[in-house]
């Protein structure tokens, strides 16, 4: 023992040097359960025998007393001494830490000490609900063996040339009340100058509105799921969870709360809107100053009030101004004829600040000098009708000859209702004799404008002559100039014609930037979420997440992504998709929303359209809907096209893969990339005049000429058809591109898809007639199903044959044995059942029926179909098997 007293001299004076309560602050995430250095009387621990480990106490530099347990029983042989410290309560913590800090003496150092000396020694822990007075060594569980990093060989105390190891080591999945920890010596010279035992939490915080409490780390290393709750003054707009890991840190959050109407985010708080602010729901980013002639008084708003002669109609957005009721229609023309009376007015000079006003006109018949009115009843006519004209102009019949009237025109708007009585209107006075003119522009005072009808008459004409001379000018100047000249006018403007139905091609511009510039909206990149990956294209990742609108609306969106390192030819060719999108608008196109250029990544962003492509989505639902229900889908495919169509832009690559459909299954075309139409479409095939084309779904002309035109376009749509109706089955099957060219060449058309009505076979085939002139227009292609969805029983009957009777597609096809058969027919998949229910043959397989299908497995409507078509085929062909 004498060798470690000699020692813990220099423990003391290493301890002096370090052990101020300062050196024990640990992170904020650490919860200590136990620490034997902020002991200030014994321990407590049970050494046993009583001869090993042994308390002792020494100073720090503050002089306060620090208890340490050593044992060096070096000289003697068989050494199992063992140090049990008091019971520690778990607090729920399912995985701890144990920090110890040891020092421990090279035996080498050790002069005439036998081989019996060691320089390890053992950790244990045993779980318990209580207190023990006594646990069995073989109860134990042991958590390591414990060597030092650096042992001390001098025992100088001047030379202070020991140091501390600092060891920790962990426990996982504790589920009782406490434990307790255990040290076994075998023969070393060591001393415990601290155990610290601790386990981690993730600490209270507040994300995105959210407050999560502070949360235990799970056990063996799991993330912990955390629910968050909103902070004061906010409310839940997407449940908010966060993950606590095992090293006490917060990972993934999810969801989000917002500040409800009336505050805002500021330092992770929701604060009130200051006076002078508003802000009407929790949807909205921050407050907002109170709009024209409104205020609002108090902190916390949630509207600004309008002010006095001005109002808010109850529909109108709590952002709008508040406006007041317009003033009087102004300068009243009417013409009589006989008992008819035309009247014209001017809108008011001040409509109030809105845009919704209208007008009401009011009859009377008076007697005499217009002393007695009274109202002209239901026998007078007014065209188009009385009340709520949005024109100024009105006719009115059926009046009585030499009769005096009376016309009181008001103006209105949304907000009317709500301003003074009377309100502000004109009134004229006519005889059905002659026609007396009076605009009254104050009820109380009114004041006459006598116009005679004649005058009236000598105006109109005037005004009408001016109208067609400068008619006849603008047409000279029109005619004179030059269609391309208007088209670079077009350009050049950078703005979008109104009612524009011409496409115009990206290439035509100069400047490609141009193009995006003119058809494009650009996006502020902090308006857009992304929320996950959803698939990747040619030129990066496509996501889905939500864009936040001007309205402050969030709307679900995908994000098309230009991957980095990209040239400025890759950059103009993914934008001219957004250049061809932006000059479409029609319910079966896909939506561009706008495009983000002024910072990377460049991105696209379209309306998501959850159901994917209509391929994709047609063989996950196979069988699944009604024919009418097809024919609706591709009645939405078909208005698209038409719309193209009627623009001039030719598609060429029109697929079902090409289709998107959204959650309430409208389909959509979509896709319009200009370099990788002809050269990166997965089905595309080089042809003989150079580039790729998607030969399954392309006319005859376009293959070999690359003549692409909407007739084109129609051919492709009947393979759509195809397509749709055989739910996402493959163009001509397993037939090779050579071999569909060779066949369509020689009059080969695809046969109709199981249960296909007759009707739309036929249209398919009008389709791909060989001849452009004869197919038929998208327009025409609208017009069919449109009669075939008003008569559901036209699709009742049909076609008798089916995909895999079509003699010439047998020729093709020809089989033998049962596994050619079932490769032919794409059911490979079942070819262990075939062989397990004793069909090992063609023969064998010639009177199958559903219920045998159903037997061996293949309970799918669809497929079941497909191979009884199959069957009946070879029942057909006997000997000479074909599908």
């Amino acid at each position: 023992m004498a060798f470690l007293w000699i020692s813990l001299g220099s423990i003391a004076t290493l301890c002096c040097a370090h052990s101020s309560r300062s050196w024990r602050s640990h992170p904020a995430n650490e919860v200590t359960m136990l620490d034997s250095m902020s002991a200030f009387g014994d321990l407590g621990w049970v050494a046993y025998p009583p001869e090993g480990w042994e308390e002792i106490s020494i100073m720090d530099e503050r002089n306060t007393p620090m208890r340490t347990y050593q044992v060096c029983n070096v000289m003697e042989a068989n050494q199992n001494n063992w140090l049990r410290t008091s019971w520690i309560p778990r607090d729920g913590a399912q995985r701890v830490y144990i920090e110890i800090k040891f020092t421990l003496r090279d035996c080498n150092s050790l002069p005439g000490v036998p081989g019996t000396c060691k320089e390890t020694f053992n950790m244990y822990y045993y779980e318990s609900n209580g207190k023990l007075w006594f646990i069995k060594e073989s109860q134990y569980r042991k958590i390591d063996t414990i060597a030092a990093d650096e042992s001390f060989t001098h025992v100088d105390v001047g030379d202070r040339v020991m140091k501390l190891n600092t060891e920790v080591r962990g426990i996982n999945n504790l589920s009782k009340k406490g434990f307790y920890l255990a040290f076994q010596d075998v023969g070393a010279c060591i001393a415990l100058v601290s155990v610290r035992v601790f386990y981690k939490r993730c600490p209270l915080t507040i994300r995105s509105l959210a407050q999560f409490q502070d949360t235990v780390t799970g056990g063996d290393s799991a993330l912990v799921e955390v629910q968050g709750s909103c902070v004061n003054n906010s409310v839940e707009l997407d449940s908010p969870k966060m993950y606590c890991n095992a090293d006490g840190g917060w990972l993934v959050p999810i969801g989000r709360c917002a500040c409800m109407a009336g505050y805002e985010e500021k330092d992770d708080s929701c604060q009130p809107c200051p006076p002078g602010f508003y802000k009407a729901a929790a949807s909205d980013p921050s407050c907002s100053k109170c709009p024209p002639h409104s205020s609002s008084q108090r902190e916390g708003s949630t509207e600004c009030r309008c002010e006095s002669g001005f109002y808010r109609a109850a529909r109108d957005p709590k952002a709008m101004a508040c406006t007041k009721p317009p003033s009087a229609p102004e300068n009243p023309i009417s013409t009589i004829n006989e008992t008819s009376i035309t009247i014209d007015w001017r809108s008011p000079r001040d409509g109030g600040g809105r845009g919704d006003v209208f007008y009401n006109v009011h009859c009377h018949r008076c007697l005499g000098e217009w002393r007695e009115c009274s109202p002209c009843g239901g026998r007078v006519r007014y065209i188009p009708r009385q009340l709520g004209l949005i024109h100024p102009r009105i006719l009115v019949t059926d009046l009585l000859p030499h009769t005096n009237y009376t016309f009181d025109i008001e103006a209105l708007s949304g907000i009317s209702e709500l301003g003074p009585i009377p309100r502000q209107f004109i009134s004229v006075k006519v005889t059905t004799s002659q026609a007396d003119i009076v605009a009254i522009g104050d009820p109380d005072q009114a004041t006459m404008l006598a116009v005679s009808v004649s005058g009236g008459i000598i105006i109109l004409l005037f005004l009408v002559v001016c109208f067609v001379v400068s008619r006849r000018h603008c047409g000279y100047i029109k005619a004179k100039q030059d269609p391309d000249e208007e088209k670079m006018h077009f350009q050049h403007r950078r703005v979008k014609l109104p009612g524009s139905r011409t496409y115009i091609h990206p290439h035509t511009y100069e400047d490609p930037n141009q193009a995006v510039h003119d058809f494009a909206k650009e996006i502020d990149a902090s308006c857009i979420r992304i929320e996950r990956v959803i698939g990747a294209g040619e030129f990066g990742e496509v996501c889905s997440g939500r864009l936040m609108l001007a309205s402050n609306k969030e709307i679900c969106v995908a994000i098309k992504s230009l991957k980095a390192g990209y040239s400025e030819k890759q950059r103009c060719d993914f934008l001219s998709e957004a250049s061809i999108m932006g000059q479409f608008e029609h319910p079966n196109i896909i939506r561009l929303e706008g495009v983000v250029t002024t910072c990377k990544p460049v991105m696209i962003i379209t309306e998501f359209m959850e159901n994917g492509s209509l391929d994709s989505f047609l063989k996950k639902h196979d069988g699944q809907f009604a024919v009418i229900q097809l024919v609706g889908m591709l009645r939405g495919i078909a208005s698209g096209m038409k719309y193209l169509s009627d623009m001039n832009y030719v598609h060429r690559d029109l697929a079902a893969r090409n289709i998107l459909v959204n959650s309430s299954l409208v389909c959509k075309v979509s896709d319009f990339g200009l370099s990788r139409v002809l050269e990166d479409d997965p089905e595309a095939a080089y042809t003989t005049r150079g580039g790729k084309i998607p030969i399954r779904w392309t006319a005859p002309e376009a293959i070999a000429y690359l003549k692409f035109t909407s007739a084109s376009d129609a051919w492709s749509y009947g393979i759509v058809m195809w397509e749709v109706i055989s739910y996402g089955e493959r163009p001509y099957w397993e037939m090779s591109n050579q071999d569909v060219i060779k066949a369509i060449d020689e009059g080969y058309r695809l046969p109709p898809p199981m249960d296909c009505p007759v009707v739309l076979h036929q249209l398919m085939l009008d389709c791909w007639q060989k001849s452009r002139s004869d197919r038929p227009k998208f327009g025409q292609i609208v017009t069919i199903l449109d009669k075939l969805i008003r008569c559901p029983s036209s699709l009742e009957q049909l076609s008798n044959s089916s995909s895999w009777q079509d003699s010439s597609m047998q020729e093709a096809f020809g089989v033998t044995t049962l596994e050619e058969w079932l490769k032919a027919i794409k059911m490979t998949q079942y070819q262990d059942n075939f062989t397990a229910a004793g069909y090992v043959t063609l023969d064998a397989v010639m009177h199958l029926n559903n219920s045998e299908l159903n037997k061996m497995g293949i309970t799918q409507v669809s497929q079941q179909k497909k191979i009884l078509g199959s069957i009946q085929s070879l029942h057909v062909h006997g000997s000479q098997v074909h599908v």
